[in-house]
């Protein structure tokens, strides 16, 4: 080869060099804003589902401690028009986390939530029905707290599958 020849390579490898380092440059920042914006979204997303837990994990304890107080309340008479307010906020609350949470949880803790659900709802009727005087046979404020007792275990299932869910092992 001669010097004109190699001269002749070295140009022609310099400017396509030159020309495509632009568009390899373009290519390689496109594909790193792409990463960067799924990254972005996994965390808005992981987010999003541990407020959705934190809100329902809150709300669920919240609705089952006031309805064992309430049924103590009714229990020993003393169960007031303030108390009757605050158990039906703590049920709205609830319902709307739940309502919430349904859209972007797994079905697997949907089903554990669902467990805690049927018994909240199921002593939320009967603490109106004692509260109204309304009761079915043999149900009494004392039978309805241990069936209330139902929800822990249920609680506790629904916590693990949460905190299991966000990568939360200890």
């Amino acid at each position: 080869m001669t010097v004109a020849v190699t001269a002749m390579i070295t140009a022609v490898v310099g400017v396509l060099g030159t020309l495509f380092a632009p568009v390899l440059s373009q290519r390689l920042t496109a594909r790193q804003r792409t990463e960067e914006a799924q990254l972005a979204e996994r965390v808005r997303r992981f987010e999003e589902r541990r407020d959705a837990y934190t809100a329902m994990n809150r709300s669920s304890r919240q609705f089952h401690t006031l309805l064992k107080d309430a049924l103590h309340r009714i229990r020993d008479g003393v169960y007031t028009e303030h108390e009757r307010d605050q158990l039906e906020e703590a049920r709205r609350d609830h319902r709307d986390r739940y309502a919430e949470a349904q859209m972007i949880v797994p079905e697997r803790v949907l089903d554990a939530s669902r467990a805690v659900n049927e018994v909240l709802a199921a002593t939320d009727a009967a603490v109106k029905r004692l509260d109204r005087g309304l009761t079915r046979d043999g149900e009494s404020a004392e039978e309805t707290l241990l069936d209330l007792k139902e929800a822990e275990p249920r609680l506790a299932a629904m916590r693990r599958l949460m905190r299991a869910d966000l990568g939360v092992t200890e």
